[in-house]
């Protein structure tokens, strides 16, 4: 096994800072969406408006959970160049080793969010075209 150095886990910081600044900016999104249609809700009591309310709130589960594994695997690429400057490589690679995992879960998890994204987008869509039908 090649041993690891300090550039290998320096190399996921703009990758992982990155991801982060993408989630954030979905994050701010969703926070905006919401407070539209709560308003939106309070005006007219809509069975549609509850229902993007229930994926809104999903997604912003799956958003925090996005951001918690990629705050994690980039503390955890922080900690793996600690180590491997103290001289404590076997550690150093399980915890780079981690650091990918949690990395893959942010990622994952990131597909699902975009699944839901997309079926929420179809929900208006549907909306639109039964408005249209009439």
């Amino acid at each position: 096994m090649e041993e690891l150095t300090l550039t290998t886990p320096a190399l996921l910081f703009s990758a992982i800072s990155l991801i982060m600044l993408a989630y954030t900016n979905r994050f701010l999104a969703y926070a905006s969406v919401v407070r539209s249609l709560k308003d939106k809700y309070l005006e007219k009591k809509d069975d549609s408006l509850i229902e993007q309310i229930r994926n809104l709130k999903l997604r912003l589960n799956l958003t925090r959970y996005m951001q918690i594994f990629g705050i994690s695997s980039l503390l955890l690429c922080v900690l793996t160049m600690f180590l491997i400057y103290v001289k404590l490589q076997v550690l150093a690679i399980w915890v780079f080793g981690l650091a990918l995992v949690l990395l893959i879960l942010s990622l994952a998890l990131l597909i699902k969010e975009i699944q839901i994204s997309i079926y929420a987008l179809r929900l208006h869509l549907k909306d639109i075209e039964d408005r249209l039908k009439k």
